[in-house]
């Protein structure tokens, strides 16, 4: 144990926020499993077994991840590019179509399936801070630095807004986020926001899901005169935040799992209070605050720039996911089919979330050993963490 123990390095506050939503995960799931358990014919207890599963081969993907050297990831970040662009355009074509939505592409042998968006996120976040940490010297040039920081945002954008519109909206959030820490002008930022609301525009209203869009729009914004099946989601998720009360009625003991559609994935948070109260739903958000906190800790100290970008681009990624799954629970947002980050059943999405928490592990260990650091490349680094703090 001792021996094991010795050969976890990093923030040891992370690991003890990634068990602990672990076990959230189980006990929630294993609640709100029941109707999928029926309409598959299976017991709920072989469901929960392979949540599982994806949960300690999560663990031991963040394992792996944190033990490499997080430079590694600059040295990988143009190649996951070449290899996201063309399977998100395959996954549009040839991808598999659930929701009247292509987003999921099979891997072949194993049954099971994932959504390019996920491997967008890593691609494009590590290929940012990778950009902007080699590109300080010159980064206020249009021609070397901004136009392909902006191309590479905008490109994969576009191309995960016309299957998934929540999904790309929140990356696109944190690529600004990182063009900010990462010293890019304010002109430059505001035409990156421009050429993102065009492309936003035409998604919404031109693209092939438009329907979609408008329709969960307009019954957010107008849920009095929505057609009932429209707002089925949101007000079952409602019912279940309403009948929880303070303490809630009771691991298991929700009535709402009979009624909402993926309560063990896109609806899971309002399924957390109807059983644990909204004092389980304010602890909840308590420990994804506390994890940004950990994090921008880990972004402030680290001694270089692609480190604390890269920190910084996974940590907003992770907790701005969070925030957006809980708001559309509760009614502050218009029905998406973003999980909530290490708690639903999201089968390799959990995989992804684990090698993005090992990333930011992995920054972490360089903090905690000084003799890695580099005096140029804390030079580098002086200004992105001026920005930061």
């Amino acid at each position: 144990m001792n021996a094991i123990l010795s050969n976890i390095k990093g923030d040891r506050w992370i690991w003890l926020i990634v068990i602990l939503l672990s076990l959230i995960s189980l006990l929630s799931v294993y609640s709100a499993i029941g109707t999928l358990a029926y309409k598959r014919g299976v017991g709920a207890e072989s469901i929960l077994m392979k949540h599982l599963a994806m949960i300690i081969g999560g663990i031991v993907l963040m394992y792996i991840s944190h033990k490499l050297d997080y430079r590694y990831y600059s040295g990988i970040s143009k190649l996951l590019m070449y290899i996201t662009i063309p399977l998100l355009l395959y996954t549009l074509i040839f991808g598999s179509h659930v929701n009247d939505a292509s987003r999921w592409i099979a891997i072949p042998g194993t049954g099971l399936s994932f959504q390019t968006s996920d491997l967008a996120k890593l691609a494009l976040i590590t290929f940012l801070a990778r950009s902007l940490s080699r590109k300080q010297e010159n980064i206020k040039d249009v021609k070397q630095s901004f136009i392909p920081i902006m191309g590479a945002v905008c490109i994969v954008f576009i191309l995960i807004a016309l299957a998934n519109l929540s999904t790309a909206l929140m990356l696109f959030g944190v690529s600004v986020l990182l063009l900010i820490i990462g010293r890019i002008s304010i002109k430059q930022i505001a035409i990156t926001c421009l050429a993102g609301a065009i492309l936003l525009t035409g998604v919404v209203f031109l693209g092939p899901r438009r329907h979609t869009y408008t329709s969960r729009i307009h019954t957010f914004l107008h849920p009095e005169a929505a057609n009932p099946d429209k707002s089925f989601q949101a007000d079952h998720a409602k019912i279940a935040i309403a009948t929880g009360g303070l303490f809630g009625k009771g691991p298991g003991k929700s009535n709402e799992v009979n009624y909402l559609p993926e309560a063990y994935s896109d609806e899971i948070y309002a399924i957390i209070i109807e059983e644990y109260g909204m004092v389980g739903g304010i602890a909840l958000i308590g420990i994804y605050l506390f994890l940004l906190y950990r994090c921008i800790k880990i972004v402030t100290k680290a001694p270089k720039a692609f480190g604390a970008l890269l920190a910084a681009g996974l940590s907003f990624s992770l907790t701005i996911q969070a925030f957006a799954n809980m708001a559309v629970a509760v009614g502050l947002g218009p029905v998406t089919g973003v999980p909530l980050p290490f708690i639903s059943m999201g089968g390799t999405s959990i995989l992804f979330t684990s090698i993005a928490f090992g990333i930011i592990l992995s920054v972490s260990r360089d903090i905690e050993d000084p003799k890695k650091v580099v005096v140029g490349e804390i030079k580098e680094s002086g200004n992105i963490q001026m920005n930061i703090a």
